[in-house]
């Protein structure tokens, strides 16, 4: 690649980087430090981190944040690794089908799964009344699964959400296993209990800490959640109640900064231990390592539990669906009556189509940008010699760690009246151009990850002979370059499109007006309407996870052709 090139594509994304990624993040930082005098000059001071710590209130919100966070993580650890251990260790009845089937939870956005959580375990839903109808419960004094829909329902919900994440790093981390570490071990009379915490577990370690710390950092700094339940103390609530005063209170700032600075801190942490550790220095598998084929008994265990799972983590999504087609459902196992009346009503509101509308522009158009720029940084990172290219690399990965509330927040907070990103709103307060630069600039890693991996199994001595035949660079591209990697930049595209469709941060903080809201901000508004504002909510989270479910299929299917979208 030319080198010129090369460097203006690296100047012009670290300049878009630092204007519209780095430039709101540490805004954020700044207000929580900055105090103002009376003749609007500015200073440093403490005074708001020292009024949050000192208000028992937000002190609550941020350990009930940080208690979410760690609860959850070890909730899906507990889901994950023995899922990731059982399909490593052995072959079973139904391995590739049940395999897939436990991803389910990534088809349905978390908040409008707890809806159908609420539903399904509240003190007056489905699981107690099948109890009560058993005998094996007294009606008078039913169970409350989610200790009043707080604390305990969010830690489910967030567990029975994010356990893909951490299961597919942690089966990442076993693939990569050389099995002869194992195998002498075992030759050297190590029992196998021995061998699992002595050898296995701390080689998959990197998968560990790489999947906890961004299940923690999303759960930390979850929003939908919390708010569909109810859930008033805790740090993101409180942030997203204080968005209204923005202008005469800083407090939110400084939860904001806060809650930036222990999200930071924990990925760093998780790339000092993964980098101190020596299973960076393992060597790479010479084989690999052969699965024990299971049979009988033992077979249907194994098929058991990845089934059970699946069953568990599919109680969001059934009740989601029995309550965007029940007429009525209170203290029955499945709805008295069943409807289709929902879903026509809810493309006769107000607010849903136009919300799909907004939704498909804002997210095409943020898929678009983040293309142009993904496939850019990829063609840098992989044909170019330049040294600075890792960082490129590692720069754009940047949005996976930072929470999208603090970025939401940044971005609120800069388009105001006299701030740097006004120019950014519309006409009548449209948020388009804002919530396309920040849907592009959170879903960016998917596609640059994409198309590195398409780059790197494609062979750069094609698009060489176009050259030397004199195909001028935008035909080598045209015709060679692209339709090469085409499978790859569709996958990555497929999944930014569809998790910017979903986004819940930026949606809920940057759409303001009823006329401008995208699906997500549509879900949450149906959700406090009274009448059957629940149920129209559920018919629309029931199309979420039908093209979510899609999307997912297809960037997996077209992934696959070029050996598998997100190899690093």
């Amino acid at each position: 690649m030319n080198r010129n090139l090369a460097l203006f594509i690296t100047t012009a994304v670290g300049l878009l980087f630092a204007v519209f990624f780095a430039y709101p993040a540490g805004m954020v930082v700044k207000q929580a430090f900055e105090g103002t005098k009376a003749d609007g000059s500015t200073y440093f001071t403490l005074q708001f981190l020292t009024a949050v710590f000192g208000n028992p209130i937000y002190r609550e919100g941020l350990w009930n944040a940080f208690a979410l966070g760690i609860t959850s993580t070890f909730a899906t650890l507990a889901i994950a690794f023995p899922l990731a251990m059982i399909g490593h260790r052995f072959d079973f009845f139904g391995k590739k089908v049940l395999g897939v089937l436990v991803l389910a939870p990534l088809i349905l956005p978390p908040f409008v799964g707890a809806v159908g959580v609420k539903q399904m375990l509240g003190v007056n839903g489905a699981l107690n009344a099948l109890l009560i109808d058993a005998g094996w419960m007294d009606a008078a004094q039913p169970f409350d699964w989610l200790a009043n829909g707080r604390f305990a329902g969010i830690v489910l919900m967030n567990a029975l959400h994010l356990y893909p994440i951490l299961y597919m790093n942690i089966a990442a981390a076993l693939s990569n296993l050389d099995p002869a570490m194992e195998q002498a071990a075992e030759n050297l009379g190590c029992p196998p209990w021995k061998r699992f915490f002595k050898i296995t577990l701390p080689l998959a370690m990197p998968g560990v800490f790489a999947g906890s710390s961004i299940v923690f950092i999303w759960a930390f700094t979850e929003l939908g959640v919390p708010l569909v339940f109810d859930y008033a103390r805790v740090a993101p609530v409180q942030i997203f109640d204080g968005i209204k005063g923005l202008d005469k209170n800083p407090i939110p700032y400084a939860l904001t900064a806060i809650l930036l600075v222990v999200a930071a801190a924990v990925f760093a942490l998780s790339k000092l231990v993964m980098g101190r550790s020596p299973l960076g220095t393992a060597p790479r598998p010479k084989g690999r390592s052969d699965s024990k084929s299971l049979s009988g008994w033992k077979s249907l265990v194994c098929s058991l539990v990845f089934l059970g799972v699946f069953l568990v983590a599919s109680i969001p999504h059934l009740g989601v669906l029995l309550l965007s087609i029940a007429g009525r459902w209170y203290g029955t196992v499945i709805p008295d009556e069943l409807t289709m009346r929902h879903y026509v009503e809810a493309l006769g509101n107000g607010l849903v189509v136009p919300s799909i509308r907004n939704s498909l522009m804002y997210a095409g158009c943020a898929t678009l940008v983040a293309l142009v720029i993904g496939l850019s940084v990829a063609w840098v990172v992989v044909r170019s010699n330049l040294k600075i290219r890792g960082f490129l690399d590692a720069m754009v990965m940047m949005p996976l760690a930072v929470p999208g509330l603090v970025m939401a927040f940044g971005y609120l907070a800069l388009s105001q009246e006299g701030k740097a990103f006004h120019f950014l709103v519309g006409a009548g307060g449209s948020p388009f151009m804002l919530l396309v630069i920040a849907y592009a600039i959170r879903r960016l890693p998917y596609i640059v990850r994409s198309a590195v991996a398409g780059l790197q199994q494609s062979n750069p001595a094609l698009e060489e002979a176009a050259k030397s035949l004199g195909a001028s660079p935008v035909r080598m591209m045209r015709r060679v370059a692209i339709p090469l990697i085409g499978a790859n930049l569709a996958a990555g595209s497929i999944l930014a499109f569809a998790f910017a469709m979903l986004e819940v941060s930026d949606s809920l903080i940057l759409a303001q007006q009823a006329q401008h809201y995208p699906i997500t901000k549509a879900i949450y508004t149906l959700l406090s309407t009274l009448g059957n504002g629940t149920e129209l909510a559920a018919a629309l989270g029931v199309w979420s996870m039908v093209f979510l479910s899609a999307a997912i299929m297809g960037a997996a299917i077209l992934g696959g052709k070029r050996g598998g979208m997100f190899k690093v």
